[in-house]
């Protein structure tokens, strides 16, 4: 029987461990998806190795009614289902909290805790009783523990029902062994537990106009609608299924509707560095194009990055990034590639990144992506990263201006060319250092011999010194020229703010969450979001304001502090930095301590 507790309702947390390979992906989004069916707020977080299973897992669930998504630190109930964790998955119950485990094997005395409620459900035993098939034993384990949380948490069993029916329309067999395997946890629990818990859930509204949806989907979105027709990859973790949702939407959408033919072109190349070269080749002939990878890939990537930014041509490249370096830990989330795309390939290159921090922004910034790319003549990276990618996120409907039109930049067309006397490459440039281009086949004027090597404002070859550095100084002045297009940072300002924290992509909800607990404290704090590199003069300003900046960063070199101390005014003393890069997604409590520790050390 479980202990009194305070009732609270739609606020607290679960962790689930199991065991990668035995079907726990399922019964987790099908949680995942009733809470949010209830209209509650919920944030899921995956936890997995990188091997194919047998190594430990765990997904994470955080109910918040006030919308917070961080990962939390604290869980309220743990549902145990590895044997090889169990130690670390006791200790990580809170006092007070609950832990639900397979009790059709005894539990080892040296494991119990006074100050948690252990809730045993013969879970092995059960499925035995139902299923013959040894598989099938093994993956519906995982549903009916599902059953057990629907009693224990007081979860819609009619939700659960109609998202069993979605799930399996055309498999009636497997739709059935799911209901067995949840009806029979949901009996024994409510039969042997006082059902539900004090934490529980209650139907809400908060979601009506919200929808669940990971960044690598939303990227893909953005994608299509940005008018993406062509695309060249190399599959990487965390990175593949950006380009998996891409091709399925172009299959659905890129066909001419009379002759069935698709209008689209996406190519699994050999390796990242043929990927990029077919992305720029495409890009050059006038389509737009993109690639999707992870940080090895950036490294493979980074001759022909080069080569597109100083030819100046557009290239859109979609980092979703993971721990580092060399192969590091390939399902693990980290912000380990900032300095690597700000500055990537050898010589004197500067690129526009953006930083989007959830889905919604994985899909506009991909259009914005596309766009820079295209007004610029130049590499454009969108930073996400595993957590934002690969995690189920609660965002708000996305909307689309059916009026958009594409931002194609200075495009020389065949009536323009045959008015010109004469036409070159790169000059003359427009107020953004920008220089017109023209595509392949358009006019005989326009054709010119598109250089790597040293060239002049003409397209020329040269190694002469002043022609040279002419170019390259004009590079300079249109990257600097980007900090007024790109998206500017969110900036949150409070009464009587003693100093001011700056982070950026998916550190965003764990930074919002962190500031209002110090504000609780009477710790104010002004927080600003960067949302793109270049950084412009709102982020200027706000370094300015403040004696003390704390930089939140998820990497361990403090890389956004590097960046902004290169590009910016502000002098490195007043930048401090809060790292995390322990590979899990950000919480409110590493903020928190971080800024703490500091200004009490102070």
């Amino acid at each position: 029987m479980h202990q009194q507790q305070t009732l609270r309702i739609n606020d607290f947390a679960l962790k689930l461990a199991n065991v990668n390979g035995t079907g726990s992906a399922s019964a987790n989004s099908l949680l995942m998806q009733a809470i949010f069916r209830m209209g509650i707020p919920v944030s899921g977080k995956n936890l997995f190795p990188s091997n194919i299973q047998g190594l430990p897992t765990w997904y994470e669930v955080r109910v918040s009614k006030a919308g917070h998504t961080a990962r939390a630190l604290d869980y309220d109930l743990v549902v145990a289902m590895n044997a090889e964790t169990y130690a670390r998955d006791v200790r990580e119950a809170r006092s007070g909290g609950y832990l639900l485990y397979d009790s059709t094997w005894p539990l080892d005395a040296e494991l119990s805790r006074p100050d948690v409620t252990f809730l045993g459900v013969p879970l092995a035993k059960l499925c035995n009783d139902i299923f013959s098939d040894s598989r099938e034993r093994i993956l519906m384990k995982n549903i009916a523990y599902l059953g057990a949380l629907v009693a224990f948490l007081d979860i819609d069993m009619g939700v659960i029902e109609e998202l069993l029916d979605e799930k399996f329309s055309k498999k009636k067999a497997l739709r059935d062994s799911n209901h067995k395997a949840i009806r029979a946890g949901y009996d024994y629990a409510t039969e042997t537990f006082d059902c539900p818990l004090p934490i529980r859930l209650e139907k809400m509204h908060a979601t009506d106009d919200r929808i669940l949806i990971d960044g690598n989907t939303a990227t893909a979105l953005g994608c299509v609608y940005a008018g993406a027709t062509v695309a060249a990859w190399y599959p990487i973790t965390p990175a593949t299924s950006v380009m998996d949702s891409f091709k399925e939407f172009c299959a659905e959408y890129r066909k001419d509707p009379e002759t069935g033919k698709n209008n689209y072109c996406i190519v699994q190349a050999e390796d990242e560095l043929s990927a990029i070269g077919m992305v720029i080749g495409a890009s050059w002939t006038g389509a737009r194009s993109f690639t999707s990878t992870a940080g090895p890939g950036i490294s493979l990537m980074s001759e022909l990055i080069g080569l597109a930014y100083y030819a100046e041509i557009p290239a859109v490249i979609v980092d979703v990034q993971r721990t580092g370096p060399s192969t590091g830990m390939p399902t693990r989330t980290q912000q380990g590639d900032i300095l690597a795309c700000a500055y990537a390939s050898h010589g004197d290159t500067k690129h526009i990144v953006l930083f989007p921090s959830h889905p919604g922004e994985c899909f506009t910034m991909a259009v914005e992506a596309f766009d820079l790319a295209e007004r610029f003549q130049t590499p454009v990276f969108l930073l996400s990263d595993l957590d934002i990618g690969m995690n189920d996120w609660v965002c708000p409907r996305m909307k689309w201006d059916d009026g958009y039109r594409p931002n194609r930049g200075r495009v020389l067309s065949a009536a323009e060319l045959e008015k010109a006397a004469k036409y070159f490459r790169y000059s003359p440039a427009n107020d953004d250092q920008v220089a017109a281009r023209t595509l392949p086949g358009v006019h005989a004027k326009g054709a010119f011999f598109t250089r790597g090597s040293g060239h002049n404002k003409l397209g020329g070859y040269t190694e002469i010194p002043d022609e040279y550095q002419e170019v390259m100084d004009r590079l300079l002045k249109k990257h600097a020229a980007a900090g007024r297009a790109v998206p500017p940072p969110i900036v949150h300002k409070q009464v009587d703010a003693k100093f001011g924290i700056l982070s950026l992509g998916g550190c965003d909800p764990a930074v919002r969450e962190a500031v209002a607990l110090l504000a609780e404290r009477g710790i104010m704090a002004d927080y600003l979001r960067v949302r793109a590199f270049p950084f412009g003069e709102e982020v200027e300003a706000f370094l300015a304001a403040h004696d003390r900046v704390f930089v939140v960063e998820q990497n361990r070199d403090a890389q956004l502090r590097t960046l902004l101390t290169m590009e910016t005014r502000a002098p490195k003393e007043k930048l401090k930095s809060v790292l995390v890069y322990g590979g899990f997604p950000l919480s409110a409590r590493h903020v928190v301590d971080g800024v703490t520790a500091q200004l009490e050390r102070k």
